[in-house]
């Protein structure tokens, strides 16, 4: 069994088979081109392509200004070919031999360099070429072999086909119509021949026939007529829209633009005219008052009086007190830690503010009595500071002696539990000690 390898040298055949395909299917499609060539891949017709077949490539002697650009750009861009090409003009290939030639040249300072025979970058014989795509194509052979001759006679049969796949079914089709008309044609006149009428009837139709009568015509009467009248009549003509701006009217953007042109037109006659009034009308309308009206603050009318702030007041401190003072005293310490706080809880809204459980009278003497022992002990502090500026100074801290402090037991106060009758019964006695205490409030 004979393995075909893809690759090698490309002949003229493969060449031109080549650029037929890409004629047909462009340079987008080199799987469907390389199914044209048995021996290429769809990567080698492409580069065979861009290579060597485009007619773009230029094949003519490299010029001095060519070879200075050359030269430059690879010491821009070292090793980047694929970029320099298409500014040099040159494809990648053409370009890397042009430049290890011009290094050749350089090496042996001769300026008509042409490589050896014994060059090791030139093939030897029984080697394979690695860059075929880039060589001239090998001339075709006056016998060529069966599978070329296949493959060349496939592609122009595919080459040729322009009607898509299904060109043959269709030919098809076509001839088997023509036959058909054929035969009946035939049938025909052997039946004319014998004397047989064959004509075709024509089927009945239901309804109006729209090939040879004119629906809802209007026949005019059989007559003359005087048409003087009609002369002078206008004929009245039904416009139709006929472009889209008259179909759908005028935009509001184009409008907007025609009433600000007429603006700034308007507003420079009246300045021609009269500036000074122009210059206040203008002004009048750039006001940001004039623009924005600010309209009055409408508050509600407030629900509670200023007396009835001050009772609220008065009550939320009266309940703070209270609070502060009052402990509980069922149970011990213990008991008290395992009770929660029900005193956040919600409870049913009154239907009247209810009145403060503390006597405002005896609150505000309370404050006042504190208020006037904090004037006196004020007094008394600046009275001793006075006394005691008169005393000598000393004159080193030894001679002053400080008595300490008493210290304070730290023994904790035994708290006595009472109950709640007890504690009512003291509560009442406080309160008729104050009253004799002040007896002029």
């Amino acid at each position: 069994m004979r393995i075909m390898i893809k690759g090698g040298v490309w002949k003229n055949t493969e060449d031109e088979i080549l650029k037929a395909a890409v004629m047909k299917y462009g340079k987008n499609q080199w799987a469907r081109i390389s199914s044209h060539l048995v021996r290429k891949s769809a990567k080698q017709c492409k580069a065979r392509w861009y290579e060597w077949l485009d007619p773009s490539i230029k094949k003519t002697e490299w010029t001095k200004e060519e070879d200075e650009k050359l030269l430059h750009l690879a010491k821009l861009l070292p090793t980047q070919w694929r970029t320099i090409a298409p500014i040099v003009g040159r494809t990648p290939s053409q370009c890397l031999e042009r430049y290890e030639k011009l290094l050749d040249a350089a090496c042996t300072k001769d300026e008509n360099y042409e490589a050896a025979d014994d060059d090791p970058r030139k093939l030897r014989s029984g080697e394979i070429d690695p860059n075929t795509e880039s060589k001239p194509a090998r001339p075709d052979p006056v016998d060529m072999d069966e599978y070329e001759k296949e493959m060349l006679c496939e592609a122009r049969a595919r080459l040729a086909n322009t009607r898509g796949k299904k060109a043959k079914r269709k030919a098809r089709e076509e001839q088997l119509e023509e036959a058909t008309r054929l035969a009946s044609l035939q049938k025909r006149r052997e039946l004319k021949a014998a004397g047989i009428d064959g004509r075709h009837r024509k089927r009945k139709r239901k309804g109006i026939n729209y090939n040879a009568r004119i629906p809802f015509e209007k026949r005019a009467p059989v007559g003359f007529y005087d048409t003087a009248d009609e002369d002078h009549r206008p004929a009245d003509q039904v416009k139709f829209p006929t472009t889209i701006e008259q179909l759908e009217g005028k935009r509001r953007a184009d409008v907007e633009a025609q009433l600000r042109k007429q603006d700034v037109a308007r507003n420079k006659i009246a300045q021609r005219q009269d500036a000074s009034a122009a210059i206040l009308q203008a002004n009048k309308l750039n006001d940001p008052e004039v623009v924005r009206k600010r309209s009055k603050l409408m508050l509600p009318p407030p629900q509670i009086s200023d007396h009835e702030l001050e009772e609220i007041a008065k009550m939320g401190y009266a309940s703070d007190l209270l609070a502060e003072n009052e402990e509980l005293t069922e149970g011990s310490a213990a008991t008290r830690a395992l009770l929660a706080n029900y005193s956040q809880t919600p409870m049913r809204t009154p239907q009247r503010t209810p009145a403060g459980k503390g006597d405002a009278i005896m609150m505000e003497a309370e404050n006042l009595a504190r208020l006037r022992d904090s004037q006196r002990r004020e007094e008394a502090r600046r009275s001793l500071r006075s006394g005691l500026t008169g005393l000598p100074q000393a004159k080193n801290e030894y001679q002053i002696v400080a008595q300490p402090p008493p210290e304070e037991s730290e023994e904790p106060e035994e708290k006595i539990e009472e109950d709640m009758s007890d504690r009512i019964a003291r509560e009442k006695a406080e309160e008729e000690a104050r009253h004799q205490a002040f007896p002029q409030v």
